[in-house]
């Protein structure tokens, strides 16, 4: 257990790390509202899922390369405001205003038109964000140099960041239904006009409505996100980088120079063993999570209620948010204390064994002979009691304020088993991030130590978050390719119980097999905190500070 205090100089402030969490916010939501907008650049605007598959792709190579570049820049810039605030401020205007314009498209256009529209706004929109992300990342590891106080810092920024999560599910719902956005009359005329009916008529009409969704939706989000992004700037602190020593200029005419430095720097990270662990155990939790993360969906709709999207109504968005309001409000706190006391590595193998043991629960909790008889127990029962007296409280208020599509007609029961891992489940990713993040922190000071100034934490944090990108592009790919193994039909209406129970196994064994093997990588992770105040206290000195 740790006995260390906390020095005054070492905490961080409540109001910078609201500032901080802000951001981290901007983090989340820009990327997962992004997921699931271009989803209807299929639906809503015709595109070709090939073309569609592409502008997912091809845009990830190009923010693979920016991201160590714009690591580099900000660890060697020289300002009057930092190294990273500047940029984290333009970033986010940036991020916000061309996310918003990135969705002005018109389902009118041609197809090819979109394309590259959509394509070209990509790539300058990840420029933005790369201006934006990188250097915030890089600010969260130099704005305290205490061990502790580190990981309440990330447990903080990860708990605001949870409430992305809580909303982007509802995206999906609030886009398509037509007392949000609705269509406007001039719309409405010209669908008319055409003389449609029956199916035709109703896909003209989703087309319409969805474009519609997306364009206004996205620029409240872009809006939102700018205007959040821009916190960390404004009210969050560094490391004092007026005296340190060895940066590299930075400019067109030293560009040779800088490429060469940036490359030697990318081998010292590279060199890190601590670090490359963290990089490695990142890869491997979070790619076996992204790789089933849809099955969930797949298992509510074609399992439990047979294929039946209407009865599975709102339940999958329910799930999704449910495991972020878990991970933001119990979990990460309960982790940053396990952390506060016996370390960060042992945190991490105890959180990633719960996670476990949830994976494995979830047999049971998406067993829907289970559900049947758990609805018919006195508990169940009382449960959907208490839950449907809940709403029929609410659903009044809701009702007045134009958010009927929030409520949920739950008089017959729901699959209220498949929430039950999902306090278990949630220690995975809620401990992922909120250590590993604490610890590339540590990392920075042992890479300092050794290698000397200028710290490099834009450029760890670059890399670290390159992983985590690889990873989310792996499991894309093998996500698609264990659907297509089991046996999974898109095009059908139910899905062979063989497939399910495939399916249902691969939900599982995946996330809790990679667990496994990062919690090997981990296991002699020698960074503990003991070595990481040895190695404060001799930068201290070094420095020649107080």
């Amino acid at each position: 257990m740790s006995n260390n205090i906390t020095t005054v100089k070492d905490k961080v402030h409540f109001g910078q790390k609201m500032a901080f969490g802000s951001g981290h916010l901007v983090l989340n939501l820009l990327p997962g509202a992004l997921a699931v907008f271009m989803f209807f650049l299929v639906t809503a605007f015709g595109m070709d899922p090939f073309y569609a598959g592409l502008l997912g792709g091809l845009p990830r190579i190009f923010d693979a390369l920016t991201d160590p570049i714009m690591g580099f820049i900000s660890d060697n810039t020289k300002s009057k405001w930092g190294r990273r605030r500047p940029y984290i401020f333009v970033g986010a205007m940036l991020s916000g205003i061309l996310f918003a314009l990135l969705f002005q498209m018109s389902e009118d256009n041609s197809v090819m038109f979109n394309f590259w529209y959509f394509l070209m706004m990509s790539l300058l929109f990840l420029v933005g964000n790369t201006m934006f992300a990188t250097p915030l990342v890089g600010l969260g590891y130099e704005m305290t140099s205490d061990y502790n106080e580190r990981t309440r810092l990330m447990a903080f920024a990860n708990t605001v960041g949870q409430i992305a999560w809580m909303l982007v599910p509802w995206f999906w719902v609030v886009i398509a239904d037509p007392t949000v956005f609705p269509l406007s009359e001039e719309t409405l005329r010209s669908i008319g006009e055409m003389g449609l009916s029956g199916d035709e008529l109703q896909k003209i009409t989703n087309e319409k409505l969805q474009g519609t969704g997306v364009r206004n939706l996205s620029l409240i989000v872009g809006l939102f996100c700018a205007v959040l992004g821009i916190l960390p700037a404004l009210f969050c602190k560094g490391i004092d980088a007026g005296k340190m020593e060895n940066r590299k200029q930075i400019g067109i005419n030293s560009l040779t120079s800088s490429f060469s430095e940036l490359w030697r720097g990318i081998k010292e990270v590279f060199k890190n063993k601590p670090f490359m662990k963290l990089c490695g155990a990142t890869f491997l939790v979070f790619n076996g999570f992204q790789m089933v993360a849809s099955f969930s969906f797949f298992i509510i709709v074609f399992y439990i209620y047979n294929g039946d999207y209407g009865q599975a109504s709102t339940w999958p968005a329910w799930f999704a948010s449910f495991t972020a309001l878990v991970t933001a409000f119990m979990v990460i706190p309960i982790i940053s204390s396990i952390a506060n006391k016996w370390g960060k590595r042992k945190a991490f193998i105890i959180s990633t064994v719960i996670s476990i043991i949830g994976y494995t629960l979830k047999w049971w909790g998406f067993d829907n002979s289970l559900n049947a008889e758990f609805n018919q127990s006195s508990f169940g029962q009382g449960l959907n009691n208490f839950v449907v007296a809940i709403f029929d409280a609410i659903n009044p208020f809701l009702d007045s304020i134009g958010m009927s599509w929030f409520s949920m007609d739950i008089s017959q029961g729901g699959p209220w088993l498949m929430f039950l891992p999902i306090p278990l489940m949630a220690f995975g990713l809620g401990g992922l991030f909120t250590l590993m993040m604490s610890m590339t922190a540590d990392v920075c000071d042992l890479d300092e130590l050794e290698n000397g100034m200028p710290r490099k934490e834009g450029t760890f944090g670059a890399i670290y978050w390159w992983f985590v990108k690889l990873g989310q592009a792996i499991a894309l790919v093998l996500g698609g390719a264990i659907l297509s193994l089991v046996g999974f039909d898109e095009g059908a209406i139910s899905q062979t119980a063989e497939t399910m129970t495939k399916l249902r196994i691969a939900d599982i064994v995946i996330p809790a097999l990679t667990a496994g093997i990062a919690i090997w990588i981990m296991w002699k992770y020698s960074l503990d905190e003991s070595k990481a105040r040895e190695i404060k206290e001799e930068l201290v000195k070094r420095r020649g500070e107080l």
